[in-house]
Order: C-alpha cells, then structure tokens, then sequence
C-alpha cells in the first residue's frame, strides 16, 4: 500500500487571527508567538480544523502536527496532544480543559509560561511517537 502524501499547506495565521474578533487577537498573537519561541522551525498551516497549526517535517505521527490554537468565544485554546493534557493535569486543575484542549478565558491574559511549557511538551511527545 503506497504511503498517503501529507496535505499540508503552509500559511494563513495570519489572516486567521485578522478575522477574530478584535477582543482575541492580542492574546492569539501572544500565543502564536509563544508556539513560534519553542519551535521556530515548525511550518504554520491551517489546514488541519480550519484553525492554526504548527508541523514538523519528517514522518512523525499525526504527520508532524504537534500543536493548534484557536478562538472560540470565550476562550483562546490551545490544542495539544492527549498525553500533554494527562502529563500536566494538576497544573492544569485552574484551567477548562478537554482530552486535547486547553482554555483559556479571552479577557483574561494568557499565562504565557504554561503554554511554552505545554507546546514544549507537546512537541517532545509528537517527535517519541512511533513514525507512520
């Protein structure tokens, strides 16, 4: 069986967070650039969701995706993978959080800290997985 190409296509963050709304956009961009501080080699797409992604190339499970963001009233979130939301789920005890989403409250500053520290973690278990 022939291997399934990746449809990843670089771009778009920025138009993305220029469409949200106005109350957002401070924290999406503090959030991007916290994901662009831990990994500033990772490509940005937005073709996974419809919303913000960041990859990695080489053939990594989830074909390099390692971590999300997106708006979605009232919260900024930041999408990571499962075991990071299990790794740190006493820090995340003050946080509403799903399987693989953290939120965070959009008129409140994102701690900025415990999202390097999770995109961080994130891209260390995304890189250990087994490759497709």
């Amino acid at each position: 069986m022939a291997k399934q190409q990746s449809t990843i296509v670089p771009g778009g963050i920025p138009e993305y967070i220029s469409k949200s709304p106005k109350e957002a956009q401070a924290a999406l961009k503090s959030v991007r650039a916290a994901i662009r501080s831990i990994a500033p080699d990772a490509t940005e797409t937005m073709s996974y969701f419809e919303m913000p992604g960041y990859y990695c190339t080489g053939d990594y499970a989830y074909n390099g995706m390692f971590v999300w963001f997106s708006y979605k009233a009232p919260y900024v979130r930041v999408h990571v993978l499962p075991s990071v939301i299990k790794k740190h789920k006493k820090e995340l005890a003050a946080h509403l959080t799903t399987a693989a989403i953290v939120s965070f409250p959009s008129d409140r500053k994102v701690p900025i800290a415990l999202v390097k520290r999770l995109v961080k973690e994130s891209l260390k278990a995304m890189k250990k997985k087994p490759k497709k």
